[in-house]
Parts: C-alpha cells; structure tokens; sequence
C-alpha cells in the first residue's frame, strides 16, 4: 500500500471515529441535498446509477467529490465492510483529505 493512499484511510477513519463520516448513498444525498456535506468520495466501482446520481448531485449543490480505488478501500478505512460513498461532514477534515487525494 503506498504512504499516500496509507496517509488519507488513516485520516478518514479519524474523521469516521469524530463522527465526521456519514456513507450509504441514500444518506450521503440527503447530507448533499442540506448542504452537510464538505466532500463525498465515491468508489469508482460503483454502479454506474449509484455514480450518475451522486455526482449529479454534488455538481448541482457544487459540493467536490473525488473517485477512490474501490469500495472496499473506502470500507476498510472507516472499519466497515465495502462502502461506495461516504460524505465528510467536516471542513477540516474535508480539506485536508481533498490535499492528499489530488
């Protein structure tokens, strides 16, 4: 695993652990739509409904989203099974995290 892929699992499962991280898709679009969430990382191997819906979404409300690897990277970094979106609630963290994913 590289240091910087190392580097923003880590960090998301400290902003998953400050209660920070919302996931499931249904609830990261509503965190979307109140305008709740600071950044959403969506797997890109998501299916291709889940991924239209949810990058829809953040251009509409202009709310940034990065592609990860897969679903189960995303999982394992906030100690889950596989996810395939997660929203950051946090400024802070979304920040930071946004530095280490470009």
């Amino acid at each position: 695993m590289k240091q910087q892929q190392q580097q923003w699992m880590s960090l998301l499962g400290l902003a998953n652990r400050a209660r920070k991280v919302i996931s499931g898709e249904e609830l990261v679009v509503k965190d979307i739509r109140q305008q709740k969430a600071k950044l959403v990382l969506l797997s890109q191997d998501a299916s291709a409904n889940t991924m239209k819906k949810v990058s829809d979404k953040c251009k509409y409300y202009e709310i940034p989203f990065i592609l990860v690897e897969d679903r189960y990277i995303l999982g394992k970094a906030i100690g889950k099974e596989a996810r395939v979106v997660v929203a950051i609630s946090d400024a802070g963290f979304a920040a930071k995290l946004k530095t280490l994913l470009d």
